[in-house]
């Protein structure tokens, strides 16, 4: 399980060093793709391929399945963790996500999400204030 939020520098060359609480669970070779919420979600192999089998299980019939399969699947990318502990974010994802020179590795459960610095300060912050709220809409049906 990934937990906990680290903040991490990005090079001239669009690496950075992935946090050392996360490498032992997503691998030496790990999925990134466009996430939701505009930041990138990072899995493991083994739990990409159970995201994967799950949305390949949609009917196709319906447009909005099609649409975030092609969403999800088409901006994934296979990334690998260099010597020196980095890896190297596509270009079309550090776009779609907004990603300058700050980010946050987020683990989220099965995944950690990699967010610009300043989106993640507003979106926490935005969470931050709803979470009673959200706590007690799960309390209802009974999630918490």
């Amino acid at each position: 399980m990934f937990i906990g939020e680290y903040e991490h520098t990005l090079d001239e060359k669009k690496r950075v060093s992935l946090p050392k609480q996360f490498r032992t669970g997503l691998g030496k070779k790990m999925v990134m793709t466009r996430g939701l919420d505009n930041c990138l979600f990072v899995y493991s192999k083994a739990n990409w391929e159970k995201v994967a089998e799950k949305l390949q299980a949609l009917s196709f019939a319906q447009a909005d399945t099609r649409g975030f399969n092609r969403f999800i699947l088409s901006g994934a990318a296979e990334v690998e963790v260099d010597t020196a502990g980095r890896i190297l974010i596509p270009e079309h994802q550090k776009e779609f996500a907004g990603l300058k020179k700050t980010v946050v590795f987020a683990g989220v459960s099965d995944r950690v999400e990699v967010w610009d610095s300043e989106s993640w300060k507003a979106y926490k912050a935005h969470i931050e204030k709803q979470a009673d709220s959200m706590a007690e809409k799960l309390g209802e049906i009974g999630a918490l």
